[in-house]
């Protein structure tokens, strides 16, 4: 069982110059994600460059991810495929190879009516026992998932979540109100978090977090104890940080903030090439001055 609720980093796929899994890297960013009391991982999505992984190695990560995380934390796989069957397919591996949850983005490619987007998550659903948090995010992946679909998808028990990134606040409201507590609702956009959040999502897929786990659970945490005052002086701090999490490069951008917090490393993997120098010292600089003016509750971490 999965509980939707909290911090889930959506973590990147450390490299090495060769365009090689970084397992060792990996396992040091990972053990930085729980030290700072994360609530789940989330592996194979945009951040973790799924569409240039083969098979074997999405199934080291999750098993490395599995290891580590030893039953402290549920262990999410993406699944983002063209063909339902691929889908179903996938599902079925990753039940074997032991995560706790999916997140599932509607197809890959094809845009899909009403009616085809619902048979997708519906015949997936049906295919495994594993709960599944529904990744609705129309601004890149050009499918969104309605309340109506929704509306369909709730008689699918395992659906029992959403990656919200329509980038539209009201969309926790409107979820709120039409389904209660029946889908949890997980922030899917840094920018936007703690707005989010204090509507009522119950968690934050996040990006940043990969470089600032603490300081991302310091503002999830602020925020349930209803905190403010205090949260929002972190979050204004960390809305530069944040705003790299929204941009086409924010895998290199997040790579690179991870490098300067010393928790990994700036290597991707091709046709995605490491920043030119210009680009790379203007996000240096932007990690640079959140640097010198962290608030004092962060210098106490």
């Amino acid at each position: 069982m999965v509980q939707w609720r909290g911090v889930f980093p959506a973590v990147t796929t450390k490299f090495d110059r060769e365009e090689e899994l970084d397992l060792p890297l990996f396992r040091k960013n990972l053990s930085a994600q729980l030290a700072a009391g994360v609530h789940g991982i989330v592996l194979g999505g945009t951040l973790g460059e799924a569409s240039t992984l083969s098979e074997p190695e999405k199934q080291r990560l999750v098993e490395e991810a599995v290891l580590l995380a030893n039953n402290s934390v549920p262990v999410i796989l993406n699944i983002a495929e063209g063909a339902t069957r691929e889908a179903v397919r996938m599902a079925d591996l990753a039940a074997r190879w032991g995560v706790s949850g999916l997140m599932l983005l509607p197809p890959m490619r094809y845009r899909t009516d009403h009616r085809e987007t619902v048979a997708y998550f519906t015949n997936v659903a049906q295919s495994t026992d594993l709960p599944i948090m529904v990744y609705n995010n129309p601004v890149d992946y050009k499918i969104e998932v309605t309340l109506d679909m929704f509306a369909e998808l709730v008689e699918c028990p395992n659906i029992q979540a959403v990656k919200e990134s329509t980038r539209d606040i009201s969309n926790v409201t409107r979820l709120r109100n039409q389904f209660g507590d029946r889908i949890s609702i997980l922030c899917g956009v840094d920018t936007l978090a703690m707005e989010e959040l204090v509507m009522g999502a119950d968690g934050w897929v996040a990006g940043l977090v990969c470089a600032y786990p603490r300081e991302t659970v310091l503002v999830y945490n602020l925020i349930c104890a209803g905190r403010l005052d205090e949260a929002r002086e972190v979050y204004r701090w960390f809305l530069p940080l944040l705003e790299l999490d929204i941009h086409p490069k924010l895998v290199q951008y997040i790579k690179l903030a991870e490098t300067f917090e010393g928790i990994g490393s700036e290597y991707v993997r091709a046709p995605r090439l490491t920043l030119a120098t210009q680009e790379r010292q203007a996000i240096l600089a932007i990690l640079q001055r959140a640097a010198a003016s962290r608030p004092e509750v962060l210098s106490q971490l």
